[in-house]
C-alpha cells in the first residue's frame, strides 16, 4: 500500500473551505494533522509528543473532527484518531507542503518515534508470553512462508482496492496483504493484540492501515464495503463458526473475494487445553457449504500437508471464494476461451 495519499483536485464550497481553513490555522492543531498524516494516534500519543494536557488536546480533536478533517474510534477504553477519508481535499497540499526537517514539526516526528518505540517495545513484551504456545503450534504445519507463499498465489496479481482481516491478530496477513491494496484494514476483538499488530505494521512501514476493535461476528461495516475479505487461522477459536463466515460474505464487495485459512480435521485434541482450539478444523465440503450458504462460491481449495509423516501433524487449507458475478464472469472468459 502506497505510503502517499492521492492529492484530490475537486472544487471545495467556499463555507466549507473557510470552515476547513479556521480548524487547520492554529499552531497546535496543524501539528496534530502533520502527525496524523504519519498514521493514527491515541490522545495519550498527542499529549506525550505535543507536551500538551489532555483536555487541551481533546478540544482540538474535537474542533478538528467537527471540520472533518479527522475522524475518531474507539478501541476499548482508548480512543484513536486518524486523517477522516474523504476529507476536504485542500488540506492535502497543506499538510504535504509542510517542512518536516524544521521545529516544531522535526521535534514531533523525534518524539513520534520514540512514542511508536515504546510501543514496539510493550508489544513485544506481550507477544513474548504468548511466543513458546504459537511455536510449539507452529512446528505442527508446514512453515509460515510455506502459507504465505500459497497466499500470494491464490490471491494472484489481481488490484486489491479495500483489504480487511478479520481476526488481524499480530497483523501478519496486513504485512503480507496491505502494501498490494489501496486500503487496507485490520480488525481484532483484543486490544493487546491490537497493540502487537500496530507495532509491527509500524515496523515495516505501514502506518496507515485501519486497526480497529470489534467483534468477527458482528464486524462494524457496511454490506460490501471489501474487494478481499481475509479469515486467516481464526475459525477454529470460534463457537459459531458459520456465523462468522456469513459476516465476512457480508463484506465481500460485488465482484469481490473471500480467503479462508484454517486446518483440515484433526484429532490433536490437547489443542483445546494448550491453545484454547474450540474447533478440531474443518472439512473442505463443510467450509464450502457455509459459503454457498452465505452467497459465495468456492473457486479454489488448496491442501498444504506437513513435510514430515510425525504424529502430530496439522494440514493447513485454503479456500479462496468469490462473489456469484465474479464466478459468472469468469466462466463466461472460460467458456469464450
Amino acid at each position: 500500500m502506497s505510503s502517499e495519499r492521492t492529492i484530490a483536485t475537486h472544487e471545495v464550497p467556499f463555507a466549507e473551505a473557510l470552515g476547513v481553513l479556521r480548524a487547520a490555522a492554529e499552531e497546535s492543531r496543524l501539528r496534530i494533522l502533520a502527525l496524523l498524516a504519519e498514521g493514527e494516534l491515541s490522545v495519550s500519543d498527542l499529549t506525550d509528543i505535543l507536551g500538551q494536557s489532555q483536555p487541551r488536546i481533546s478540544r482540538h480533536l474535537k474542533l478538528l473532527v467537527e471540520a472533518g478533517l479527522i475522524e475518531r474510534h474507539r478501541e476499548g477504553a482508548w480512543a484513536f484518531f486518524r486523517l477522516r477519508e474523504g476529507r476536504a481535499g485542500l488540506v492535502d497540499p497543506l499538510i504535504a507542503g509542510l517542512d518536516r526537517q524544521m521545529p516544531p514539526l522535526s521535534e514531533d516526528r523525534a518524539r513520534l518515534e520514540a512514542v511508536r518505540g515504546q510501543r514496539a517495545e510493550a508489544a513485544q513484551s506481550f507477544f513474548a508470553r504468548l511466543a513458546p504456545k504459537w511455536d510449539h503450534l507452529r512446528s505442527l504445519h508446514v512453515p509460515e512462508t510455506a502459507v504465505e507463499a500459497a497466499v500470494l498465489d491464490v490471491v494472484g496479481p489481481r488490484p486489491i482496492q479495500s483489504l480487511i482481516d478479520l481476526g488481524t491478530g499480530t497483523g501478519r496477513m496486513l504485512g503480507l496483504l496491505a502494501p498490494r491494496a489501496a486500503r487496507a484494514t485490520g480488525l481484532d476483538s483484543n486490544h493487546a493484540m491490537l497493540s502487537v499488530a500496530r507495532a509491527n505494521l509500524e515496523r515495516v512501514g505501514l502506518s496507515r492501515v485501519d486497526l480497529r476493535q470489534g467483534d468477527i461476528h458482528a464486524p462494524p461495516f457496511g454490506r460490501g464495503s471489501f474487494d478481499l475479505v481475509v479469515v486467516h487461522q481464526v475459525l477454529h477459536y470460534l463457537d459459531d463458526p458459520a456465523r462468522a463466515l456469513r459476516e465476512a460474505s457480508r463484506l465481500v464487495a460485488p465482484g469481490g473475494r473471500l480467503l479462508v485459512v484454517d486446518f483440515a480435521p484433526h484429532e490433536l485434541e490437547f489443542l483445546r487445553e494448550t491453545q484454547a482450539h474450540r474447533r478440531l478444523g474443518f472439512a473442505a465440503d463443510q467450509i464450502s457449504g457455509w459459503l454457498a450458504d452465505a452467497g459465495l462460491g468456492a473457486v479454489e481449495t488448496r491442501d498444504l500437508a506437513p513435510m514430515a509423516q510425525a504424529e502430530h501433524q496439522l494440514t493447513v487449507t485454503l479456500w479462496l471464494a468469490a462473489e456469484r458475478r465474479e464466478i459468472i464472469e469468469a466462466e463466461s472468459e472460460r467458456a469464450v476461451a
